[in-house]
């Protein structure tokens, strides 16, 4: 496995490989990975038809709100670099911040509504930080497909307009989340739960699991599905909620009633760790 931090030593290397006919797959993480950030690297390959793939790790500051964890969120870069190789990465791109937003860098990239809903109510500038620096990265990279994974819907749907309303050649692929044996969907920031936070945050997939058996049992109205989540939250002492939502995943604008492709989105905070989860109906009969 190859290791570049220098945006232009990224490209170079991209170029060459696409002048060998090489497919290209792009993996961004803010690192301290987990199966599910690594499962992402076998979706490129399978679902992407890739022939080689980067991931980049770069905890990104624009995304960190004033009060928010960006001087304690972890990171660990031998672990990350073991299990990036051990997954089969081609190439780690980990760039500095001063090569990612120079001194004279006024640029800054906001999807509008799409950012100001769900995370965004309570974190305003997150989405333009996201944003930003996936599309510098993106032409740094320039893949021919993106790999998420669907744990950070909002975030995949944002940059899926993002693509398509800058015209970016880039294939995005959602995959699905990965969980924990007990059901918790893996995040890096799962490590700052206690045990009882952990225990209690289970609540999330209990409550989306729930609210799709009402879907399944014929129920499409939002507001009996969303009090039924709500209901299943709150019984945790632990938790405090800080939305519980059905919206389009076109426009991620709220629905009243249940009808094309909803996400099912949840955010909780259990102690100082806030938790997101979520699940994806369509209509037609699939639960993602």
């Amino acid at each position: 496995m190859i290791v570049l931090k220098k945006p232009l030593e990224v490209s170079e290397w991209t170029q060459d490989q696409k002048q060998r006919s090489q497919r290209i797959g792009f993996i961004p993480t803010m690192g301290y990975l987990h199966e599910g950030h690594l499962s992402l690297v076998n979706t490129a390959r399978d679902k992407g038809a890739c022939d080689k793939v980067i991931m980049s790790i770069f905890v990104n500051p624009t995304q960190f709100g004033p009060k928010e964890d960006f001087s304690k969120y972890p990171r660990d870069f031998e672990r990350d670099r073991e299990m990036a190789e051990a997954a089969g990465v081609d190439m780690l791109f980990l760039p500095e911040s001063s090569d990612i937003y120079g001194a004279d860098a006024y640029t800054m990239i906001e999807v509008e509504r799409m950012s100001s809903v769900l995370c965004g109510i309570t974190r305003p500038t997150h989405f333009r930080g996201v944003a930003t620096v996936v599309a510098k990265l993106f032409n740094i990279v320039r893949p021919n497909v993106a790999v998420f994974g669907q744990k950070d819907a909002q975030q995949f749907f944002i940059l899926s307009r993002m693509t398509r309303d800058l015209f970016f050649d880039i294939e995005l692929i959602r995959a699905p989340i990965v969980r924990e044996k007990d059901g918790l969907a893996m995040s890096s920031r799962n490590i700052y739960l206690n045990p009882d936070e952990h225990l209690q945050a289970l609540c999330l997939s209990e409550a989306l699991t729930l609210a799709s058996q009402l879907i399944k049992a014929g129920e499409r109205n939002a507001g009996v599905l969303k009090d039924c989540m709500h209901t299943c939250i709150i019984k945790r002492p632990l938790a405090r909620i800080d939305y519980v939502e059905i919206v389009s995943t076109d426009s991620l604008e709220p629905v009243e009633e249940l009808t094309n492709s909803v996400l099912l989105a949840l955010a909780v905070y259990f102690g100082k760790t806030r938790l997101i989860d979520n699940v994806i109906w369509e209509m037609h009969g699939n639960i993602r």
